[in-house]
């Protein structure tokens, strides 16, 4: 007794049962062609398909190599919350800040130089989470910091008045003035 028929208690209506018991064997070979070549057919259709999507995403594939020293942008999208739990969703920055390669694990794998917040993380990861950095002066954000009192306090000073305009709320005048400190 078959699996089936030990489950249902009847036998299964594949396309050979689905003719009546009594009638010819050409009806159920010539189903059975049919179907083969539907099989054939859609196995044709799939192949086209799947070379057709290899085609396109072979088109914008790069293999990415990174030397030990370099520096890296590590994409820590799936751990919300690890760089900043304030900036969270889409306003999150897509690749942290450059850090250096250590070793070289396998083909796909780099181990980093991780800072100590990060130190509980495991520090190997996929070269799809790594973007080469390359060092750029415009990166590069330098503040003039003011001189600072004893109580580490400063005083701005006013450089000069770039605009000026009263914006009307309801009954209200508020004067709006642009400044250079």
């Amino acid at each position: 007794m078959a699996s089936y028929e030990a489950l249902y208690g009847r036998k299964c209506r594949s396309p050979l049962h689905w003719e009546k018991r009594n009638s010819p064997l050409i009806p159920k070979v010539y189903l059975v062609q049919e179907t083969m070549e539907k099989v054939k057919l859609i196995k044709e259709q799939i192949r086209t398909a799947q070379s057709r999507q290899k085609s396109y995403a072979d088109k914008r594939r790069k293999d990415l190599e990174f030397e030990v020293g370099d520096e890296v942008f590590l994409r820590l999208s799936p751990w919300k919350g690890l760089i900043n739990p304030k900036k969270g969703g889409k306003l999150s920055p897509r690749y942290v800040r450059p850090y250096k390669i250590l070793q070289r694990i396998g083909k796909l794998a780099y181990r980093l130089e991780l800072p100590a917040p990060y130190a509980g993380m495991h520090n190997v990861f996929h070269v799809s989470r790594l973007k080469k950095y390359q060092l750029d002066p415009e990166h590069i954000i330098t503040r003039d910091t003011p001189p600072l009192m004893e109580n580490l306090s400063y005083t701005e000073r006013l450089i000069r008045i770039i605009d000026q305009q009263i914006r009307q709320l309801r009954k209200r005048e508020i004067p709006m003035i642009k400044v250079v400190w």
